[in-house]
């Protein structure tokens, strides 16, 4: 894979399979017996991430049995890039739930993030049955095999995750940045834009937009489509991470080049 295309397959892999550092795919927590945040996760930054981690691991060691702590604990691990430490917590839970479809899902997530790709898709392919397919772990598997540079496989589950979820943004947004990663940029643009004009897109859909339009060259589109409906503070961030993948010119400008012949 393109080296400079690894940085955008991690912005794809954060979206799909649900939370990062920073400004991509942060999502609420599931609820149950375990300490209220303060505040929505996706407006915390770092320093609140990494206090809220620690306060609902304290909830977990407390009882690790707890399936809503271990899901939630892991899931912040993840978010503040603790990707090793978010994999140990779900192996646990795994454990301990086994047949459950949702700690499954969660598993394969957090070994994705970890880096263990293949093992990712046997765990996640145990969590989908036949009689009551899931969009959602199909699209998780779709970003996990455009990490392995399975393009055309890709595709074809996050087809058929729209099959089951029509015009949801972040399957269309990972449909996006599926072309992106092959240098298609223009029909990155198309379904990114698609996915951006969903009812419920959130700001990681419309970064991933300003990524690709800015890759074209229209760098001030680029910039306003990040800094939407976000406050200050939050479109700053997104602006400086758009500028941040925008500024790595050699390998961008080729990936744009390459787009000016691509008939995919």
């Amino acid at each position: 894979m393109h080296r400079l295309a690894v940085g955008a397959a991690v912005a794809l892999m954060a979206l799909a399979l649900g939370g990062c550092a920073g400004q991509q795919g942060k999502k609420e927590l599931t609820t149950g017996s375990i300490p209220k945040l303060s505040k929505p996760v996706q407006s915390m930054n770092a320093t609140e991430l990494a206090a809220a981690a620690e306060n609902i691991g304290q909830a977990y060691e407390r009882d690790p049995k707890n399936r809503e702590a271990g899901l939630n604990y892991a899931n912040l691990l993840r978010m503040s890039g603790r990707n090793e430490q978010a994999l140990a917590v779900m192996q646990q839970v795994a454990i301990n739930h086994p047949t459950d479809r949702e700690v499954l899902g969660a598993y394969g997530k957090a070994q994705a993030a970890a880096g263990q790709l293949e093992q990712a898709l046997q765990t996640i392919g145990r969590a989908q049955t036949p009689d009551r397919p899931d969009w959602k772990l199909k699209s998780a598997e779709g970003a996990v095999l455009d990490q392995l540079g399975r393009s055309s496989d890709a595709r074809l589950r996050y087809r058929e995750a729209l099959d089951l979820q029509p015009n949801e943004p972040t399957i269309l947004s990972n449909l996006g940045m599926s072309y992106l990663l092959t240098k298609d940029l223009k029909t990155a643009e198309t379904y990114l834009r698609s996915a951006a004009e969903q009812p419920g897109a959130d700001s990681s859909v419309r970064q991933n937009l300003a990524l690709a339009v800015g890759l074209q060259g229209r760098f001030q589109e680029a910039e306003t489509i990040a800094r939407q409906e976000l406050t200050p503070e939050q479109a700053e961030a997104n602006v400086a991470y758009l500028r941040s993948m925008l500024s790595q010119k050699g390998a961008w400008t080729e990936l744009a080049k390459a787009d000016d012949g691509n008939t995919n």
